[in-house]
């Protein structure tokens, strides 16, 4: 593929644009809003992160869920020292009982629910015939069972018209990334986004997904260095994303700018799934 331009970053993509508003008076929920730690010095922001920063830069109220609480809680206080408000909940989204407790933790501490991210995402180990049958179910029950449990309990507590975005990933559409349980549990997403579109329609709760490419996240670098060949990837832009390449994304989903949304796929990719 020819590559005669790369797109160099914007405020946007530094995450350094000011709020709009765009979320004022919104009460979010972002299911992976810490991240992982690669290398704590020269680490980027990650897409929970970022999503999560951004959301309340723009006027919402966000609780923060992740499985590590340290790192939840790292991610409120970066919103807090920009003046927004946000809280951290502990969770495990493959255990019901936890996700029950998040839903509930979430729309007591926001005081409603009227926005749901599903950014979860754990991989695994490369090959059809290498990794163990114990991490397939692993993956699956993260990336897949996990989202519908906090579907099946978030749901019926949403406001009308609420929006909920599930985070994929090209891995749905394309074998490249080599990790057959992660690429098979978010090609599952799809089917499971389609139903949750079609059940919250009844009350105009729009459902739509973000299909990242290559990111530069701590969980990318993870994955680059046990196969250093997706360093090389740049994509037609010549780049990897940022996370907040990513949030800018989430951010038209849950915002009143895609009203009309419903039930779409938006690859933020540079094009590789579209060429």
């Amino acid at each position: 593929m020819p590559q005669s331009h790369v797109r160099p970053p914007s405020a946007e993509s530094r995450g350094e644009a000011p709020g709009r508003g765009r979320l004022s008076g919104r009460k979010v929920l972002i299911v992976g809003g810490g991240q992982r730690v690669f290398d704590a010095a020269t680490d980027p922001i990650g897409n929970g992160r970022a999503m999560s920063v951004l959301c309340a830069r723009e006027g919402a109220h966000v609780a923060v869920a992740d499985y590590n609480r340290e790192s939840a809680q790292q991610t409120v206080e970066m919103i807090a020292a920009e003046g927004g408000r946000a809280f951290a909940i502990e969770a495990d989204i493959c255990d019901e009982g936890q996700v029950s407790r998040m839903v509930e933790a979430a729309v007591d501490g926001l005081g409603g629910l009227d926005g749901l991210v599903l950014n979860v995402g754990t991989f695994g180990q490369t090959g059809l015939r290498t990794f163990d049958l114990a991490e397939w179910d692993a993956i699956l029950n993260a990336n897949l069972r996990g989202p519908m449990l906090c579907c099946r309990h978030a749901l019926d507590r949403m406001a009308d018209d609420s929006s909920i975005v599930f985070i994929s990933s090209i891995a749905a559409k394309k074998a490249g990334s080599q990790l057959v349980p992660y690429d098979a549990s978010k090609a599952g997403l799809a089917g499971l986004a389609r139903h949750v579109a079609l059940e919250g329609l009844a009350r105009g709760i729009r459902v739509n997904t973000v299909m990242p490419g290559l990111v530069d996240t701590p969980n990318g670098r993870i994955t680059t260095a046990g196969r250093p060949e997706r360093a090389n990837a740049r994509g037609p832009f010549g780049r990897q994303a940022t996370g907040w390449e990513i949030a800018y994304a989430v951010l038209f989903f849950l915002s009143e700018e895609s009203a009309f949304v419903h039930a779409q796929t938006l690859a933020v990719d540079s094009g590789v799934t579209g060429l």
